[in-house]
């Protein structure tokens, strides 16, 4: 026998029912604002993107096209097609492949020392001058102020310091301090400490950069971290290894990410001093000096283009093994 439910429970199952509500309308405004959001940050970023094109995308696209041309500076004849020879010579031809490698290998060592050299000095210097002392803005003005010299103007001030003769700076300060019994030593010219005053020079004209960027990384940290760190007793060493250091991890691999390109990139210091100071040109050679003497001295726009897009292969694939490497732990 059917049971049936009273009349009444239709009508109360009816009043007892959730009201349905439809989201439907909220996505396109949610919608509209992620294309109104992607606007503004386009039309934000666009001239940077616009300089970056013009003046770095274009030029790298035409050297890639270069490269495979027989393209001689001055040179009446036309363009000729050269196919990879000039790739196959800068490996295989010994004139070419021996400086070449040399730079490379400049180029590495460079980076090796100047990257955690560079951004250790950094650090430390940063660390110390974020304190609120007086005259603080000072101190940090002065270790700045090599950074706003052209690096023409700071090859210049060393190559007076590093000078071969007794009026060098550095040799006679040496002189003084062995009471005359150190010579005229040749820093610049000597093959084992040409390279060692490029790096020298370097990380005094560029470290405050870096000091800058870690110092307001360290401004960030919360000051209640650190009376956490005191209330259970942390030394010193601890809470800049649990505290200083996750909190400013980022800015560290920004920091020698960027180091590390200036690494590559350098030519400055190099030119100036080999042209007007007297630089060992072997012992210093790095592989833009070599690209662009390869142009401008002998002539050779196709194979100087070649150079530099082997380069760029190069560094950027060591940059891609550096960004895995050095990945902050908060991203994917």
């Amino acid at each position: 026998m059917k049971s049936v439910e009273p009349a009444h429970a239709a009508p109360h199952s009816r009043e007892q029912a959730p009201p349905v509500t439809s989201v439907e309308p909220a996505r396109p405004a949610r919608s509209v604002r992620k294309n109104r959001d992607w606007l503004h940050g386009l039309l934000m970023s666009a001239p940077s993107v616009v300089g970056l094109i013009a003046f770095v995308g274009i030029p790298f696209g035409y050297a890639v096209v270069l490269s495979f041309y027989n393209v001689r500076l001055g040179s009446p004849l036309e363009p000729t097609w050269f196919g990879i020879e000039h790739y196959r010579r800068l490996f295989t031809d010994p004139d070419l492949s021996g400086p070449f490698l040399r730079a490379l290998l400049n180029n590495l060592t460079f980076a090796v020392v100047v990257v955690p050299a560079q951004t250790g000095l950094a650090l430390g210097l940063a660390i110390l001058l974020n304190r609120k002392l007086k005259a603080i803005g000072v101190f940090r003005s002065l270790f700045f102020m090599p950074v706003v010299f052209p690096m023409a103007l700071v090859a210049v001030i060393w190559r007076l310091i590093l000078a071969r003769s007794d009026q060098g700076m550095l040799n006679s300060a040496l002189d003084a301090v062995t009471f005359g019994n150190w010579g005229a030593f040749d820093w610049l010219g000597d093959s084992a400490s040409a390279m060692i005053s490029i790096i020298i020079l370097s990380i005094w004209q560029g470290v405050g950069f870096q000091m800058v960027i870690l110092l307001a990384g360290l401004q960030s940290i919360p000051s209640e971290l650190y009376e956490a760190a005191e209330l259970d007793r942390a030394s010193r060493w601890q809470q800049f290894r649990h505290v200083t250091l996750p909190g400013i991890r980022g800015t560290l691999v920004f920091v020698a990410l960027l180091t590390s390109v200036f690494a590559f990139r350098v030519f400055d210091q190099i030119y100036v001093l080999v042209q007007g100071g007297g630089l060992n040109e072997d012992a210093a050679r790095t592989v833009m000096y070599q690209a662009v003497t390869t142009a401008f001295d002998q002539n050779n726009i196709g194979q100087a283009s070649a150079i530099t897009v082997v380069f760029f292969l190069i560094v950027l694939v060591l940059t891609l093994i550096q960004r895995r490497v050095v990945r902050p732990d908060n991203e994917d």
